[in-house]
């Protein structure tokens, strides 16, 4: 594939942290990929990410759906969002790259921030929407606006639904995998590192499947329990970033170092926090027999073919983490409404068919299932050139 059609850095006048935005590609001239804040974010990580997302949004392709796929991007802001300028500073950064906003990149939530504090952040950096650029293309703006509002205000037992489709859809990538190993639910162990908007929601959906949870890694460390964490206490006990509390630890629960969620004795490894998690090194650590990767490039290139040596399986981010931009616009673009099991319902039928096609793909190439959905994308992305245009 091409480079970016854009790239560009912003250094803010008060702080000197630096922002990024990478249009990959545009589509009907309009391009989609969530804004991320962490200290540390690069320009190279978010072009990756932009080129993850022309991917994704091409994987979920369905010629007899409304739902259009649209280009690929990513924002990304280096600072930590726990630091007293970084709301301050996504005001600056939103108002730097209003003119992209209003005329073609759809943005969102992503490491690091919440839709909530990005749609504040919005409207005072004088936007309509975060998603504004791709208002256009609806065929009802008004019903298609409110139908996301109604789907935005929906909570499944605490919590709200646009958490909860994006780990439904990791939740059913790893059991299509499972499926497809004849491996039973009951008995088999997960560990996960994050527990925020993705990782909280995963674990919420592979417990109530009836998998155990044993280990959860926050930012101060590793909770573990052999006999099964009690996720939905854990969940309770969280704050704003993910962060557990550990006065709701049981007896029984143990509180380990950051990185033991990497070697603990489980069969379904969960990265679901920061990207490149998994390095050459501490692949050697994991045991599992699936990494599914929840978060936005948490292996690192050099590491997976030395996992696949070692017969563990990297379910890709570009299939597995999926589902959340794909209800966006499902419900955007009125394939589905305004309703919690509609949208379980498509994320798992979507998402275990994608899976069900990547691992069979792999499997006759003789390959990885991240080589197996860059092909399926790559087999999708002429078809929709064709259809609605594009531009490098």
């Amino acid at each position: 594939m091409a480079s970016p059609l854009l790239s560009l850095t912003w250094t803010d006048h008060l702080t000197g942290h630096q922002g990024f935005l990478v249009v990959d590609r545009l589509v009907r001239g309009v391009t989609s990929g969530g804004l991320r804040m962490r200290a540390g974010c690069t320009l190279e990580e978010v072009t990756g990410l932009a080129r993850g997302m022309t991917m994704k949004e091409a994987l979920h392709y369905d010629p007899g759906s409304r739902y259009v796929p649209l280009g690929g991007a990513k924002g990304g802001i280096d600072c930590d969002p726990r630091d007293p300028e970084a709301y301050p500073l996504l005001v600056r950064y939103l108002r730097a790259v209003r003119p992209y906003i209003e005329s073609c990149w759809t943005t969102g939530e992503d490491l690091g921030l919440t839709q909530d504090l990005v749609d504040r952040a919005a409207a005072e950096a004088g936007l309509v929407s975060s998603v504004q650029a791709v208002y256009p293309l609806l065929d009802d703006e008004a019903e298609a606006r409110r139908r996301l509002e109604d789907a935005f205000a929906i909570e499944v037992d605490g919590i709200g639904l646009d958490e909860l489709v994006g780990g439904c859809g990791v939740a059913e990538a790893a059991l299509t995998a499972l499926d497809r190993a004849g491996v039973p639910y009951a008995g088999t162990r997960v560990a996960l590192q994050g527990l925020g908007t993705m990782g909280g929601a995963t674990a919420r959906f592979l417990t109530r499947a009836g998998l155990t949870v044993v280990a959860v890694a926050d930012l101060k460390g590793t909770i573990a329990n052999p006999a099964g964490l009690d996720v939905e206490a854990l969940l309770a006990a969280r704050d704003a970033h993910g962060t557990v509390d550990r006065s709701a630890l049981r007896p029984g629960d143990r509180d380990l170092s950051g990185d033991a969620w990497l070697s603990a004795d489980t069969d379904v490894l969960v990265p679901a926090a920061v990207s490149y998690a998994i390095d050459d090194e501490n692949q050697e650590r994991i045991t599992a027999r699936w990494v599914v990767e929840a978060a936005n490039m948490p292996v690192r290139p050099e590491a997976e073919p030395l996992l696949a040596a070692r017969g563990v399986t990297v379910l890709p981010d570009v299939v597995v983490n999926s589902g959340t931009n794909a209800w966006w616009w499902w419900t955007l673009f009125g394939d589905i409404g305004a309703d919690a099991e509609e949208a379980f319902a498509r994320t798992r039928g979507s998402m275990r068919a994608l899976v069900e096609r990547m691992l069979a793909r792999a499997q006759a190439d003789g390959t990885t299932p991240r080589a197996a959905a860059h092909a399926i994308a790559a087999d999708r992305l002429p078809l929709i050139a064709e259809r609605f245009g594009w531009y490098r």
